[in-house]
């Protein structure tokens, strides 16, 4: 082939790729101007899948509203003659501020651990201060 018959031949292609380049963007222009036309459309066309997804959501957080979420735990020594911090109070609680708090206090010799059931953010068995930071921890998280 000739070099001048190359030569325009690529050149054509060059023409024609910018014309389709061109309509190409024309009509992304006009797709994404309809898209924001249509999002601003009456709440009460909303396609029936949509609707289905809102409801799948509420009955996710109602299932969730049941799970431990809120957590904290509150590490501190529990004798003055040990130090490292290994004796801890954690709080497992839900939504409504009930669950467990758990606590072990680390001495030289041996480990205690406790469980303490809790209800609305208190507890009916008296708790230490430690254990009553880890539920005010979890439940300012709950806030």
């Amino acid at each position: 082939m000739n070099d001048s018959l190359v030569l325009s031949l690529l050149v054509l292609l060059l023409a024609l790729s910018c014309a389709a380049l061109a309509v190409g963007l024309v009509a992304l222009r006009r797709t994404t101007a309809g898209a924001r036309r249509s999002s601003r459309r009456d709440p009460a066309t909303v396609p029936a899948d949509l609707a289905g997804l809102r409801a799948e959501v509420q009955a996710l957080r109602g299932e969730v509203s049941g799970a431990l979420r809120h957590l904290a735990v509150v590490r501190y020594d529990a004798f003055g003659d040990m130090g490292g911090r290994l004796s801890w109070s954690l709080a497992l609680l839900d939504d409504a501020g009930d669950g467990v708090v758990l606590t072990s206090i680390h001495g030289r010799s041996e480990a205690r651990t406790y469980a303490k059931g809790v209800s609305s953010w208190a507890c009916e068995q008296a708790t230490s201060p430690e254990e009553d930071e880890a539920i005010g921890t979890a439940r300012a998280g709950a806030a």
